[in-house]
């Protein structure tokens, strides 16, 4: 690392105490912690006190705010001794349950929640998941009905690590049944509520972190546990995606690193025909291709984080690393075994544990099959993902209340249309939103088909600096779009984002590049 554009003195610095305490504190323990299935209350306080978990935070709570690279360095040690359940288990307190918390929840959830998250006094899980909704998150059927002053939960979630040992749930559930990915909101669930189980689940690997299947009967949470705004979560979920994959990519690219160098100690110290393994062929080519794709991978890795820090948008890029480095951590982990032979078939051997736990990491946050397909949306199909944090940074910085102008209406910026009611009303107010300087020389004919109450079917005419709306389908279209009339109203206003919309199929459009052009020539409504 000490060449790398990305660390510093600094970060170095800080990677060899976390390697000192990595080697003090968690490697002699390893067996012990997979046998028993569980981590330790002691390691969480020590970590804590050691200030690692407060690593991305503000001091204010209790953390460093150190740069991301800290974090990459600290993650990276996390991952090198070979444990995938003890990397697990932290990452998703630190970096996914503790995240919520900061980026969204009011402050008395942070001081409730993320200060003692911070200190190691409290773990936290992540609840997302359910047994017939894994990657479609809009999916989720897990139900939250207000009553009054709180909120009554009903529903199961399965995999979900910290689930049974940890001390809050960050939990998504359905809060409107009828709005799809709308509907859903977050909320911060005590673990021993009354009403809240769990069963700890037998795993593939990752022994030593706990996986649980949760269940919800009749939990009754207060009001001020709802993360944010109501209805909202589905959006900060996948604000948040981004980091959680970036971490998996970033475990992986360390954990493979590690399998790599035990594998090329052992054919160095192994002797077969009087010469050590790695003076043969085939297992030093093998290995030298190995060595070149976990370069690349750690590269494309860097570079993201790289990206990451500076808050540039980067969908393609982490989902890119997350793929890349997780299914080469499963490949790599099986070629390295089958150099140790009969002895990396053995527990003893550290070969067999990394094998069964590089597997998990093309499944958890997004399988391989979510990465292509987000990959191939945006080469393919020219769909653009950009954060959707205007709305969550506008909950963190006002607690929750909607901003008010000191400035009137600009012209031209759509402050002084009425909000509409309906998704006909917004139609049908593109006239007055419409840039005639962004449309020179260009013609568009573009059909809306909007189903349900408030819709309709609509053509809208770029033509000579001009835009006309009129009902009904005229003309030959250059675009057609296809949703609900209550989809195309929350995404003019604002409350759902176009290009998740898009993404889980609730919009339909017929030339992707032809709307996108054309969605240029309008300022946005104000009307939220």
């Amino acid at each position: 690392m000490l060449h790398s554009p990305y660390f510093n003195e600094d970060h170095e610095t800080f990677r060899h105490t976390v390697r000192q305490f990595m080697q003090r504190e968690v490697e002699p323990h390893l067996a012990e912690w997979e046998a028993q299935g569980r981590l330790p209350r002691q390691i969480w306080h020590r970590l804590g006190a050691e200030g690692f978990l407060g690593i991305p935070y503000p001091e204010t709570y209790g953390g460093s705010e150190g740069d991301f690279f800290f974090s990459v360095a600290f993650l990276e040690e996390l991952a090198r001794p070979g444990l995938g359940g003890f990397s697990a288990a932290v990452s998703v307190h630190m970096y996914m349950a503790s995240m919520y918390l900061f980026r969204f929840a009011s402050e008395a959830l942070k001081q409730r929640y993320l200060v003692p998250a911070i200190r190691g006094e409290k773990i936290g899980a992540l609840a997302v998941t359910e047994p017939n909704a894994g990657s479609d998150v809009a999916a989720i059927q897990t139900r939250a009905v207000r009553e009054g002053m709180v909120y009554r939960i009903n529903g199961a979630k399965t995999f979900i690590t910290n689930g049974a040992a940890g001390d809050f749930i960050v939990l998504a559930a359905r809060t409107d049944p009828d709005a799809g990915a709308g509907g859903i909101s977050l909320f911060v669930v005590d673990r021993q509520t009354p009403g809240v189980s769990a069963r700890t689940l037998k795993k593939l690997g990752w022994y030593c972190s706990d996986t649980a299947e949760l269940n919800f009967q009749d939990v009754e949470v207060p009001a001020e546990q709802l993360i944010g705004e109501e209805n909202r979560g589905f959006f900060y979920i996948m604000d948040c995606f981004q980091l959680e994959r970036l971490v998996a990519a970033i475990l992986s690219v360390a954990g493979s690193e590690r399998c790599l160098q035990l594998t090329l100690e052992y054919l160095q110290n192994r002797q077969a025909f009087g010469r050590p393994l790695a003076r043969f062929q085939a297992l030093r080519h093998r290995l030298a291709n190995l060595a070149t794709e976990l370069e690349a991978a750690r590269q494309l890795t860097h570079y993201t984080c790289w990206l990451y820090q500076h808050g540039r948008p980067a969908v393609r890029e982490c989902s890119m690393a997350k793929l890349y480095s997780t299914e080469l951590a499963v490949r790599l982990a099986d070629q390295c075994l089958q150099c140790f032979g009969g002895y990396g078939y053995m527990e003893e051997y550290p070969l067999a544990r990394m094998f069964r736990d590089a597997r998990a990491g093309t499944i958890v946050g997004g399988t391989s099959e979510i990465m292509r397909e987000i990959i191939a949306r945006i080469l393919i199909d020219g769909v653009e993902f950009v954060p959707h944090a205007e709305g969550p940074r506008q909950v963190r910085e006002t607690e929750g209340r909607k901003d008010t102008p000191t400035d009137g209406p600009n012209p031209g910026d759509g402050g002084s249309i009425p909000c509409p009611e309906t998704a006909a009303e917004a139609i049908a107010s593109l006239p007055q939103r419409f840039l005639p300087e962004k449309a020179v020389g260009y013609r568009t004919v573009v059909h809306f088909v909007l189903d349900g109450n408030g819709g309709g079917e609509f053509t809208v005419v770029v033509e000579d600096g001009q835009c006309r709306v009129s009902p009904g389908l005229e003309g030959k279209p250059s675009c057609v779009v296809k949703t609900k009339a209550r989809t195309y109203l929350d995404i003019e206003l604002g409350r759902t984002h176009a290009q998740t919309a898009f993404l889980m199929g609730r919009v339909k459009v017929s030339n992707v590049s032809e709307l996108m052009r054309f969605t240029r020539l309008f300022t946005p409504l104000k009307g939220m």
